[in-house]
C-alpha cells in the first residue's frame, strides 16, 4: 500500500475532524500543519503527532502528496491556487470562496494544474442519500422543498457577509449540492431576504428554484434560532415523497410512511477514505466519492445565484 504524506492549510474544528479520521488510516501520514494563527497551529500539531510551520511554502516543502484546505470562506483563492501549481492534490472544505469570481480564477487555474481534487460535500456519501436516490430512481420529480434553519456560527468572521457569504454559501449550499445530485440542475433562482442582521447577512431567505427538468424548489434559510432545527430536502415524485439530509431518510407512499436515523459520522468518514483511495489511484464509484473542484464548483455558482437574487430582488439565471 502506497504511503500518503498529507498536510493541512487552516487547523480548526474541521481540520481536527479530518486528522482524527486520516490518522487512523493505514499508511496515511500526517506531516505538517500551518495556520495563520500559530497558536492554533501548535494546538493542531500537539494533537496529531504533526509539525507546524510558518507558512504555506514550509508546507509544500514537506514533499506532501495532498493538502487539506480548512480556511474560512474568504481565505480562500491563492492558496489552493499555489498548492495546485506545485502538483499537489488538494481536498478543499466548502464553501470554494466567499463569492463566485474568486472560485472561478481557482477553478480555471487547478484545471490547467491537472491536479487531482475533492471538496468536502461529505453528504453526496451518506447512506441516506444513496437510498433516496434509489428510490427516485425512474419517478418524475414535480416539486422539492429545501431548508437550512438554524443558529449564527459562533465564530467572528461568519456574521459578516463579505466574508463569509452569509447563510445560502456558507451553510445552505450543502443541501443546494444535495439538489443538484437528487433532482438536477437549476436554471434559474428568484430569493429575497427577510432582514439582514449586523454584518450583513440574510436573517432568513426565501427562494424559488426552477430546474431544467421542469421540478419546481423552494429553499428557506436562517441563522436566528439558538439551535439547528432542519437541514435538507422534502422531493415530491410520482406516487412518493422522499426527505433526506445528511443523517436522516423520510419516505411517505400509499402505504405509509418511514423515517430511519443514521451516523452523520459514516458519511464524513467516508470521504476522506475515497480521497485517499482516489490519492493511490484507486477507483471509487462516484456515488461514494466527494465531487472535484470543477463539479463543487456548479453548486457554488447555484449558491451565487441565490445571493446575487437577494440583491438585485429580481430572478437571477445560474451561470
Amino acid at each position: 500500500m502506497a504511503p500518503c504524506r498529507i498536510g493541512f492549510v487552516g487547523t480548526g474544528g474541521v481540520a481536527h475532524r479530518h486528522a482524527r479520521v486520516l490518522g487512523g488510516m493505514p499508511g496515511v501520514h500526517l506531516v505538517a500543519a500551518t495556520d495563520v494563527d500559530p497558536a492554533c497551529a501548535a494546538v493542531f500539531a500537539e494533537a496529531h503527532g504533526v509539525r507546524a510551520v510558518p507558512d504555506l511554502d514550509a508546507l509544500l516543502g514537506e514533499q506532501l502528496d495532498a493538502v487539506y484546505v480548512c480556511v474560512p470562506p474568504f481565505a480562500h483563492g491563492a492558496l489552493e491556487v499555489a498548492v495546485a501549481a506545485a502538483g499537489v492534490a488538494l481536498f478543499v472544505e466548502k464553501p470554494l470562496a466567499s463569492d463566485q469570481p474568486t472560485a472561478e480564477w481557482v477553478g480555471r487555474r487547478i484545471g490547467t494544474s491537472g491536479v487531482l481534487t475533492r471538496v468536502g460535500h461529505h453528504w453526496r456519501c451518506a447512506e441516506p442519500v444513496q437510498r433516496a436516490r434509489k428510490l427516485l430512481d425512474g419517478r418524475r420529480i414535480r416539486l422539492v422543498s429545501g431548508a437550512w434553519l438554524d443558529r449564527t456560527p459562533p465564530v467572528a468572521w461568519w456574521a459578516d457577509r463579505t466574508r463569509s457569504g452569509g447563510p445560502l454559501v456558507e451553510q445552505a449550499v450543502h443541501v443546494l449540492d444535495l439538489a443538484r445530485v437528487l433532482v438536477g440542475e437549476v436554471t434559474e433562482v428568484h430569493a429575497a431576504a427577510g432582514g439582514l442582521l449586523p454584518g450583513g447577512v440574510e436573517a432568513a431567505t426565501g427562494a424559488l428554484l426552477c430546474f431544467a427538468n421542469g421540478a419546481v424548489g423552494t429553499f428557506a434559510t436562517t441563522c436566528v434560532l439558538d439551535a439547528k432545527h432542519r437541514a435538507g430536502l422534502e422531493i415530491v415524485a410520482d406516487g412518493v415523497v422522499v426527505g433526506v439530509g445528511e443523517d436522516w431518510l423520510d419516505v411517505r407512499t400509499a402505504e405509509g410512511g418511514h423515517r430511519a436515523e443514521y451516523d452523520a459520522m459514516v458519511p464524513r468518514t467516508a470521504v476522506d477514505a475515497a480521497f485517499v483511495a482516489a490519492l493511490r489511484g484507486t477507483p471509487v464509484p462516484p456515488d461514494r466519492d466527494a465531487p472535484d473542484h470543477a463539479e463543487a464548483l456548479r453548486s457554488h455558482r447555484l449558491a451565487c445565484a441565490l445571493a446575487r437574487s437577494v440583491g438585485s430582488g429580481r430572478a437571477e439565471p445560474v451561470r
